[in-house]
């Protein structure tokens, strides 16, 4: 199968970047955690039909398939974009219908997503609408009829929310489907975006960068590291791509490449974080440096909707042909 991206997806992911360089700055996601604005740049992705790209068209939507959006979720990676990107985006819009799918395509619906290995809400205080998966069923709840409860964050911009449902489930709710392969995916294309920046950021520190025995981007360690989170990049982007088209075509590998894609991802984004942070040295651990802003993401994105050593071990399992070990993960 090859995997290469059409000019149309790529001026739609090269909008979505202008949009987000202009509206979306470091600046933007630190004040998002800082008490700022919380959602820097979301009008003007609204107006570019962002939130209503997997939206039908009779619903205001564009129509895209996941593979059309993927190289778009992936430059809200690059950018750190705050908010309930992937939740809104990908998960409600398989979900919801009628006026609810109109105005998710309008950009006027927010939503937040507890779906598949998720524990938490992320930004569940921002959402118009919560989806929530119980019992392999997905039920749409306003926050008012369920109990939120802040949690513990690594990435203060991600914010976290619990949710107790006391009584909120009165209907059998929709089947789950892929509802929460279609968001893994998701957020493996924003693992992927992040490793970029990370990747470029790190290049440039490297280069300019001197001390006493010269730049730091000269030696051969520094190299060989930021070439191995390059080669990682370009190994784990294609997989994603694969589990958005199984995905897309109902193909009967579909669970098997979400978890390569999921496990690919997050390792080619937690290797580009270890080696910003060995590239940048103790600098690297400070809360006023930007690039903290990139790996708090990662480690938070890298397990949500399942980390990577579950994946791994779903991976092996569904490649071993062992159904019983599958149903254990």
């Amino acid at each position: 199968m090859t995997f290469l991206l059409s000019d149309h997806q790529l001026a739609f992911a090269a909008s979505v970047r202008e949009v987000l360089e202009a509206r979306c700055p470091a600046s933007a996601v630190r004040a998002a955690g800082e008490g700022g604005e919380r959602l820097p740049g979301w009008a003007h992705l609204a107006k570019l039909g962002f939130f209503g790209m997997l939206v039908a068209t009779e619903q205001g939507g564009l129509g895209l398939r996941l593979i059309d959006a993927v190289p778009a979720l992936e430059e809200t990676g690059r950018a750190a974009l705050p908010g309930p990107v992937v939740e809104t985006a990908v998960a409600a819009a398989g979900v919801l219908g009628g006026d609810r799918a109109a105005a998710l395509a309008d950009g006027s619906l927010r939503v937040s997503a507890r779906l598949g290995d998720q524990t938490y809400l992320p930004d569940a205080d921002l959402a118009d609408l919560l989806v929530v998966q119980h019992a392999g069923a997905l039920h749409v709840l306003r926050p008012d009829e369920v109990r939120l409860m802040p949690q513990p964050a690594i990435d203060p911009v991600r914010r976290l929310f619990a949710v107790r449902l006391d009584g909120a489930l009165r209907t059998r709710g929709s089947p789950a489907g892929t509802a929460a392969g279609r968001v893994t995916v998701a957020v493996s294309a924003q693992l992927i975006g992040l490793a970029r920046h990370l990747l470029d950021a790190t290049g440039i520190y490297a280069g300019t960068r001197t001390h006493t025995d010269g730049p730091l981007g000269s030696r051969q360690d520094a190299e060989r590291a930021l070439a191995g989170v390059a080669m990682a990049i370009e190994i784990a982007a294609p997989t994603v791509h694969r589990a958005a088209v199984a995905l897309d075509t109902a193909a009967p590998t579909a669970d098997r490449d979400v978890s390569a894609a999921k496990a690919a991802a997050g390792e080619a984004a937690e290797r580009a974080a270890r080696t910003a942070l060995r590239v940048h040295g103790a600098s690297g651990y400070s809360r006023e440096l930007d690039l903290r802003l990139w790996l708090t993401r990662v480690w938070a994105l890298s397990s949500a909707y399942g980390g990577t050593e579950l994946h791994r071990a779903r991976l092996r399992a569904a490649v071993l042909g062992s159904p019983e070990l599958r149903r254990r993960l």
